[in-house]
């Protein structure tokens, strides 16, 4: 049972009167006797919101295990004691935020807190896309930043995230998501910040950022796409985030004239009415696209996520009852990958990654271009400090194909890059489907699925993970499984995680591994499918479509949840 005087110690020194009053009522009732008030309190008094290498995340509302001023704060104060440490009391702070609930508050808070501590903080005066915070941080030679945001998760969410540069970090992963030892030093110093109330917070005296970083952002983006043919007819959907005013401007910018937005989309609205998750990967998150789409006639459609850090695309597919195919992250990772590697085309030097998790192919292109190719850990934090990285994707949606502007996932430059191969295919009498097929004739037809299964008691997490060590699995789609290399013993290569790979001497493979930022178990499942000569790719596909279903029913037997 939480201790009511600890709840009561924390109203008093909570800074915001909403908050205040929410665990007032709470507390008022759970001391009557309600055990679902009471239930709440324990939860939200279970701990502090722990802060990683995703650094917050976590549901709104008041207490430590939520996301709310007295937490931000905290955090805020914990990162300014963290650089004045590391970096010195001259510290640069950039500070950004999306559209969600609390986020520009959190944001000014932050702002406020470096100031008062002697640092410098650079404020944005509206939301914007995540990917201008980390381009704005490499820009102005800042020595962190942050971005308010949870990304794609629920409307109920929000998040808090930090990245090093400038004198913090002065690698190749300068400017990108921090990693270990930083998130828990940073957590350290947070842990010490006994009352935010007491947290010093300046009035004013922060530089606003405005225009001018936006414009400096989209100057770098369009010079990323060549003076070739922009003929090419875009359906563009925000998913209600802040991506959509400038993915906008900057497909215009680059000579894509016929953009045509979904404007039920368009606007950021924290409550993402139109969708049951914000997400792109999300089932039903692109029906109004494909509506639209349908309606005008569109060559492609582009999505972006609420913070426009990710990047869908799909296709026209005659065969879809929706007359359109969503490509999967892999997909659109393989045509960038290829992309890329045949701008670098026999220079060792320059690097493609991609996380464990992501497909294999992006490894065979970099053979073919004779470019170099590193496999990480999932997450962008890992993939974005690549020493001499050109491309790196994840395959859940993450692009990142200008690391030395903006050394992260950046779904608007990642939207840029693929209508422009859309439009030369198009002009060439081809498609991205023609691509596809391209690079399976080459190296075999390499298909992707996921498996997510999300829980509501997170225990059923561990629960899958320690079935699958059990070794209930013993086959995938009917072949025995060659190897189980068990990630949390860590390698050469990669340092531990909660991990599993499964392979197959077929070539099939399977890796499971708990969700850092969702409460999801996800197994990544692919399969490789040889191509014939002249081989009919539809048929081909099936058939890989067919095996990876077998593969999913064997895994979730497996998983036990």
């Amino acid at each position: 049972m939480v201790d009511y005087q600890l709840v009561e110690e924390w109203i008093k020194d909570d800074p915001d009167a909403v908050t205040q009053a929410e665990l007032t009522k709470l507390l008022a009732a759970a001391k009557t006797g309600d055990e679902a008030a009471a239930a709440d309190l324990e939860n939200r008094f279970s701990g502090m919101l722990t802060f990683g290498t995703a650094g917050l995340r976590g549901e709104l509302g008041a207490g430590p295990n939520r996301m709310n001023r007295a937490v931000v704060i905290r955090a805020a104060a914990g990162l300014v004691a963290y650089l004045k440490k590391t970096v010195g009391a001259d510290f640069h702070l950039v500070v950004g935020h999306d559209a969600r609930y609390g986020s520009k508050q959190f944001a000014l808070d932050t702002a406020a807190i470096a100031v008062a501590a002697g640092g410098r903080a650079s404020l944005f005066n509206r939301e914007l896309p995540t990917p201008v915070t980390a381009f704005a941080l490499r820009h102005l030679e800042a020595d962190a930043a942050v971005v308010v945001t949870a990304s794609h998760n629920p409307p109920r969410d929000n998040g808090y995230k930090v990245y090093l540069g400038g004198r913090a970090v002065t690698d190749a992963g300068q400017g990108a998501q921090i990693v270990s030892p930083a998130d828990k030093e940073i957590f350290a110093e947070i842990k010490a910040v006994t009352s935010a109330s007491a947290v010093a917070r300046a009035e004013s005296g922060w530089t606003v950022l405005g225009d001018e970083i936006v414009d400096a952002y989209l100057q770098r983006v369009t010079s990323l796409v060549s003076d070739e043919p922009k003929d090419l007819r875009i359906v563009l959907t925000s998913m209600h985030g802040v991506g959509g005013e400038t993915c906008v401007r900057a497909l215009n910018l680059a000579g894509f004239n016929e953009v045509h937005v979904v404007t039920e989309q368009h606007d950021p609205d924290p409550d993402f009415p139109t969708v049951a998750f914000p997400n792109p990967e999300e089932p039903g998150a692109l029906d109004l696209s494909y509506a639209l789409a349908s309606k005008v006639d569109a060559d492609i459609i582009l999505a972006n996520d609420p913070d426009a850090d990710r990047c869908s695309a799909a296709i026209k597919d005659p065969n879809s009852a929706t007359g359109w195919r969503q490509l999967t992250g892999d997909e659109v990772g393989s045509l960038l990958g290829e992309q890329t590697a045949a701008l670098y085309a026999g220079d060792k030097s320059a690097v493609l990654a991609n996380s464990i998790v992501s497909s294999q192919l992006l490894e065979q292109i970099a053979a073919h271009h004779g470019v170099s190719y590193r496999a990480t850990l999932t997450g962008f934090k890992w993939i974005s400090r690549v020493d001499g990285l050109v491309f790196g994707y994840e395959e859940a949606l993450g692009y990142c194909v200008d690391p030395q502007s903006v050394r992260d996932k950046d779904g608007i430059s990642a939207c840029l890059r693929l209508a422009a191969l859309a439009a030369q295919r198009k002009a060439a009498g081809s498609s991205l489907q023609a691509a596809l097929d391209d690079l399976a004739r080459r190296h075999g037809l390499y298909a992707t699925a996921p498996l997510s299964i999300r829980v509501a008691d997170l225990g059923l997490i561990q629960q899958g993970m320690a079935n699958l060590r059990s070794g209930s699995l013993t086959s995938l789609a009917g072949e025995p499984l060659a190897s189980v290399v068990d990630l949390a013993e860590g390698s050469a290569e990669l340092p531990p995680t909660d991990g599993l790979v499964f392979r197959t001497a077929a070539g099939d493979r399977v890796i499971a591994r708990p969700s850092g930022t969702e409460p999801k178990l996800k197994c990544y499942l692919e399969t490789v499918i040889p191509v014939s000569e002249g081989a009919d790719m539809s048929e081909v596909r099936a058939a890989a479509a067919a095996r990876l279903e077998l593969m999913k029913a064997d895994m979730a037997a497996a998983l036990g949840i």
